[in-house]
């Protein structure tokens, strides 16, 4: 199509382009070639003048110390564009971090949203491997963290509810024996309880909510769960083995026949809570609040108690040998039929033969736990006291 009148030709409009850079590009050349001989022709010249205040020098003096001011001059501007160069490269450097980690956010961001909507599939192992991806990103990636772990505890909340909710899980009267492990009957809640037990021990935040939740014959051996919230949930049978509960909050939490061999429970509260033929031995109960707590049949054999509450607790036929409770709080405490031994340490002043407390032999050390059978799937024999 022809041309329209007074339409510019795009050739041309680049040819004056081409030529409008050649020029600035040589004006650029004519004015550093200005810059350099000033500096370098004329400058030393008018400083060694200066410098030498009118006295007259040989010329070969004079010639050397123009030369001298020139060579310092040169190492000045060597010296600037090093600089320059080193500053060029850091601020390269930089941007290029930023870009990195403007990559490495939009990836996570990506994993996690992927893996958030791998909880809501209709399939177990779908979900198990979302919860993985959550548990990785987590390690990864401080500032996730603690989304990641309120996620990892409303999804045992509402996938775990105590008592049970849905036709899958165990009715809450099925005898604990007859109860598969946590793994067994919901891998995905003990993947999540896994991961919380692990990220836990390197939280900011103050409390973690798992209370009023299904975690019967969970395995929980070796976890961290301070300042974790289980009220009213069920822990019945489960392994706690070596756990970390300092300052947890277990009121009125069910944890008959749990293991909490050499567990801590420092300051925990555990306020009404039921620890019927629980396993306490060498366990840290120090500070801990046992207010009208039930801990008939408890084994709390060499555990450090001093300083915890057993305010009206009943700790009826509860073995109590090696245990220290120098300076335990048993006002009201129940201990009918309880053993006690030579290194039982009792508060002063405290009467425990009067309490109905019966001595007994020491039983001397503890069996290793790798002698014995996981805390969750043994059998739990039957108890001796009523409800």
């Amino acid at each position: 199509m022809p041309m329209e009148m007074g339409e510019p030709d795009p050739g041309r409009r680049r040819h004056d382009g081409l030529a409008r850079r050649l020029v600035a590009a040589g004006l650029l050349a004519v004015e550093g070639l200005v810059i350099f001989g000033t500096v370098f022709v004329v400058l030393p010249g008018v400083v060694v003048d200066h410098d030498l205040g009118g006295a007259s020098v040989a010329s070969q003096d004079r010639l050397k110390a123009v030369n001298d001011v020139r060579t310092t001059l040169l190492q000045v501007v060597g010296g600037l564009v090093v600089l320059f160069g080193a500053y060029a490269t850091w601020r390269q450097l930089r941007v290029s971090q930023d870009g990195l980690r403007a990559t490495q956010e939009g990836y996570v961001t990506d994993r996690f949203s992927r893996a958030v909507d791998q909880l809501g599939s209709d399939k177990l192992d779908v979900r198990i491997g979302g919860l993985h991806a959550l548990w990785r990103i987590a390690e990864q990636s401080a500032r996730d963290r603690e989304a990641i772990i309120s996620i990892q505890a409303a999804y045992l909340r509402t996938h775990q509810p105590w008592p049970p909710a849905g036709p899958e899980s165990p009715a809450a009267e099925v005898p604990i024996n007859d109860i598969a492990p946590l793994e067994t009957r919901a891998a995905d809640a003990q993947v999540a309880l896994t991961a919380l037990g692990v990220l836990c021990q390197h939280r900011e935040q103050s409390w973690v909510n798992l209370s009023v939740t299904d975690l019967r014959r969970a395995d929980c051996d070796g976890l961290w769960f301070p300042e974790v919230n289980f009220d009213r949930a069920c822990m019945e049978a489960a392994g706690l083995y070596h756990a970390n509960l300092t300052q947890a909050s277990l009121v009125s939490v069910n944890l008959r026949h749990a293991d909490l061999t050499t567990a801590i429970l420092r300051r925990a509260r555990c306020v009404l809570a039921d620890l019927r033929a629980a396993k306490l031995v060498e366990t840290d109960l120090r500070d801990a609040d046992f207010t009208q707590a039930d801990l008939r049949e408890a084994n709390l054999r060499k555990a450090a108690a001093h300083g915890a509450v057993f305010h009206r607790a009943d700790l009826r036929m509860a073995d109590l040998r090696g245990t220290d409770l120098s300076t335990a709080n048993l006002a009201e405490a129940r201990l009918s039929g309880a053993l006690a031994s030579e290194h039982t340490r009792w508060p002063a002043d405290f009467d425990h033969t009067a309490a109905g407390v019966v001595d007994s032999d020491d039983p001397g050390p503890e069996p290793s736990p790798l002698l014995q059978p996981p805390g969750m799937t043994w059998q739990a024999p039957p108890l001796r006291s009523s409800p």
